[in-house]
């Protein structure tokens, strides 16, 4: 890994860059720790045949999500501008195939949001009792509370994003040491015959499937790379650091529940945290696995508004969007339009989906653009072998190419285990195709008309 001080680049119009290492890690941090250390676990139990799977599934995940950090802070640092991946699929492969990520953003990202609130209302509950309608108008509630924040300030959405992710990480490092050192197996535990009849192959890339989406989030941080200050070492450190952290708390904590629990423990449970705490008290755990859900989840929440929107901004800077979600606002120097647009979706989305199926389009959408920012990575060292590169990507071309080969592995086998999710998604991204020939035809510069004398 090489790192060099080159001159920082200016800020993008309208946007001012006020965001350090700091919060670039708590935006990696809170964004990828949501829900999936709460409710992946018991889906990886169920799929894998033995305690060594279990933790190699995790380990797998981790050293994919890994290679793909280590990889795009080269990119990252090469191009910081608003829109992170937008930008380097733009820059590797043209105009047309960063729509096609802009087009599936759209359809996935707010589903993301929506997700994320529906979850939080979920745990909510368990304080104010709240039917399902009434969850479904909190979701709606809390997405404009928290797209508020972040169109008031850029400053007072990291000091949240800040706040929470510390917090968050306070909290697991304490759920963790309760795990390992205090809470002792509990031989109460109904430990149900461990279910087989996916412990196998498929089995296996299931499993794998649901962790890279627990994993999944860390490349969200590039989308606000127009407004971090000295991108070409805040971007790579936060990046990895923050990936890095994710993969140690996720060992030590999925570890925990195996050794409360066992693994039988943890497939029968699908609220696996309160039944691992459930020795301290079966309210009081409910209580407190309530709040480390919420608290994680306004986390991840916080940190995807804060960054979502410049994909949209950035595509509405280069004529591929309407060019009002383009516009910053005078006063807070945010991309207040595409927080608005990216919110209002979102609220549709809560009224329409529920979790399971929300989070499975998310990944199914999202990963094949992520292999295909990283396969830009060798395109670019080719075509522009002169370009300035303040970082350079450790391990190449060996870790990007694993992530390469890993991804496309998960994803065959994804379609091979779920076709019908697959081909849906694939359909709704080949279906931007004449979505983008259609814009830039309604968009193109119009020939001025000949005066005839």
């Amino acid at each position: 890994m090489t790192l060099s001080n080159p001159i920082e680049p200016p800020p993008e119009p309208g946007l001012a860059r006020r965001l350090g290492a700091f919060t670039g890690v708590m935006v990696v941090l809170g964004i990828v720790i949501g829900t999936g250390l709460y409710r992946v676990p018991a889906l990886v139990a169920t799929d894998v045949r033995s305690t060594s799977e279990f933790y190699l599934i995790w380990v797998i995940g981790g050293a994919i999500a890994l290679c793909g950090a280590l990889s795009v802070a080269e990119l990252a640092a090469m191009y910081p501008r608003a829109g992170g991946l937008y930008v380097y699929i733009r820059e590797a492969f043209g105009k047309p195939m960063a729509f096609l990520f802009g087009w599936m953003w759209l359809l996935t990202d707010p589903i993301s949001w929506a997700a994320q609130s529906l979850i939080f209302s979920e745990y909510l509950a368990t304080f104010v009792p709240l039917d399902p309608w009434e969850q479904h108008v909190a979701s709606v509630i809390l997405i404009g509370i928290v797209a508020s924040v972040q169109i008031r300030s850029v400053g007072m959405g990291a000091f949240v994003q800040n706040f929470f992710g510390t917090i968050k990480l306070v909290t697991l490092c304490i759920l963790g040491l309760m795990l390992w050192f205090w809470i002792h197996p509990a031989a109460g535990v109904v430990r149900m015959p461990h279910p087989v009849g996916q412990a196998a192959s498929g089995g296996f890339i299931l499993a794998l499937l649901a962790v890279l989406w627990a994993y999944d989030g860390w490349e969200n941080l590039t989308a606000l790379s127009g407004e971090v200050r000295r991108p070409e070492r805040n971007l790579p450190l936060a990046l990895i650091t923050g990936t890095l952290l994710v993969l140690l708390l996720y060992l030590v904590i999925n570890g925990g529940y195996l050794r409360v629990l066992s693994l039988p423990g943890v497939a029968s449970h699908p609220s696996v945290a309160v039944a691992a705490l459930g020795s301290i008290g079966g309210s009081v755990a409910s209580i407190m696995v309530a709040l480390l859900v919420m608290i994680s989840v306004l986390g991840s929440l916080n940190g995807s508004v804060m960054s979502d929107p410049r994909v949209f901004y950035a595509m509405a800077e280069d004529g591929l969007f309407f060019r009002r979600v383009g516009r910053a606002h005078a006063r807070y120097h945010t991309p207040w339009v595409a927080i608005i647009m990216d919110a209002v979706l979102a609220m549709i989305f809560v009224s329409l989906r529920d979790f399971a199926d929300l989070a499975s389009a998310y990944v199914l959408g999202i990963w094949p653009f992520l292999m295909l920012a990283v396969a830009g990575l060798f395109w670019l060292r080719h075509k522009r072998p002169d370009q300035s590169r303040p970082y350079r990507a450790w391990g190449y071309p060996v870790v990007p190419a694993v992530f390469l080969l890993a991804s496309f592995l998960v994803l065959v086998g994804a379609a091979w285990q779920k076709p019908g999710d697959v081909v849906l998604s694939l359909g709704l991204t080949l279906l931007g195709i004449p979505v983008y020939y259609v814009w830039r035809k309604a968009h193109a510069p119009q020939e001025p008309h000949s005066i005839r004398p």
